[in-house]
């Protein structure tokens, strides 16, 4: 529409009112990112500006920028648009962006998660927070029905209850899981999961989800113990180990390291059987970092919007829902898709230690 607060452009999405940019993946002057992954935040902008938790996992993936960052709920003016971030429940640091202008009140949700099961929050950072809004930009990438998590100390008992057996077998469990927000939600889940009776052995872990683990530490957030395989252990501790690592090692150097294993892979997409058999791996376990469809669902609802425009996922359908609740709804072609992008990190291109 004419006038709108932000448009689509083939840099990213712009406001023209403050002058910047959202989630650009195109070089630009201004970039206001919602959170660090791969595809939402890129190098090559001139400056940056993104909530506060993110800095650490921002400076580690993308080295020495020009990084201005906010707490959540502080506001700052950009041209007359009042801006502030709200925590989206996705990953480390990962932001809602509230945009105001002359009584106008946008909310550009980045990536989120908010399940349809009541309190079922990520334990490895802030929970997703409503904000009402005249008009929302919602993510819709598990926006179809058949995506309704299960509560997430369900698929921690799994996991659990598979590496226990696996390493009474004598063999290591390597899990795949994209190494920003997934490893360090799984970390967390299987620590409360173990709880005083402990776990059945060492957490190993690849370089990259080294790198932002180290970034979580900076940032205060408590997660179990974990050692990278070229720091050890032995080769009989490694038969009780589970290795986490990202997409991008499975069947590689690395991986052969650990010896005898079974593998899994920890992602919203295991929901579907032939996802997971595509996946060559012996067990899928369903755990995403985006909302499900009753979570979409919710957390349109609670903005409270009379128009919503969606972005990368599911977006006909998406669509074609909301416009059947009666609100106004239209999409944006964006160039974002997570998993995409996070499983090309390999164990021979290992994430730069964080700054």
């Amino acid at each position: 529409m004419q006038d709108d607060l932000i448009v689509a452009r083939p840099e990213g999405l712009y406001c023209p009112p403050g002058d910047f940019y959202i989630d650009p993946w195109r070089p630009v002057d201004r970039a206001v990112l919602t959170h660090a992954h791969a595809d939402h935040a890129r190098r090559g902008h001139g400056a940056y500006l993104a909530a506060s938790p993110s800095a650490a996992v921002l400076k580690s993936r993308l080295g020495d920028i020009a990084l201005q960052t906010l707490d959540y709920g502080q506001t700052m003016d950009l041209h007359g648009v009042t801006l502030s971030f709200h925590p989206a429940g996705h990953v480390l640091g990962s932001a809602q962006l509230r945009v105001a202008h002359r009584g106008r009140v946008w909310v550009a949700s980045g990536d989120y998660f908010v399940s349809g099961v009541a309190g079922d929050a990520n334990p490895s950072c802030a929970p997703f927070e409503p904000v009402r809004c005249d008009t929302f930009i919602t993510e819709s990438t598990f926006g179809l029905p058949i995506y309704r998590w299960a509560p997430q100390a369900e698929v921690a008992a799994q996991l659990l209850a598979w590496w226990t057996a696996n390493a009474e077998a004598g063999r290591a469990s390597l899990l795949l899981a994209y190494s920003l927000g997934k490893a360090q939600r799984v970390l967390a889940l299987l620590a409360q999961a173990a709880g005083e009776q402990g776990l059945p052995g060492p957490l190993v872990v690849h370089g990259t989800v080294h790198a932002i683990n180290e970034a979580y530490a900076a940032t205060g957030v408590a997660l179990p113990p974990t050692v990278r395989l070229e720091d050890g252990p032995d080769r009989a501790s490694l038969r009780r180990a589970l290795a986490v690592a990202p997409p991008g090692a499975h069947g590689g150097a690395w991986t052969r390291r650990l010896g005898e294993l079974r593998d899994g892979f920890a992602s919203g997409w295991m929901q579907l059987r032939g996802t997971r058999r595509r996946q060559g791996c012996d067990c899928g376990f369903v755990l995403s970092d985006h909302a499900d469809w009753p979570g979409l669902q919710a957390a349109i609802a609670a903005t409270g919007a009379e128009r919503v425009i969606v972005t990368h996922g599911q977006e006909a359908v998406m669509v074609r829902w909301l416009q059947q609740q009666g609100l106004q709804a239209g999409s944006f072609q964006t160039a974002y898709g997570e998993e995409e992008a996070d499983a090309r990190e390999t164990a021979e291109s290992p994430a730069p230690a964080p700054a």
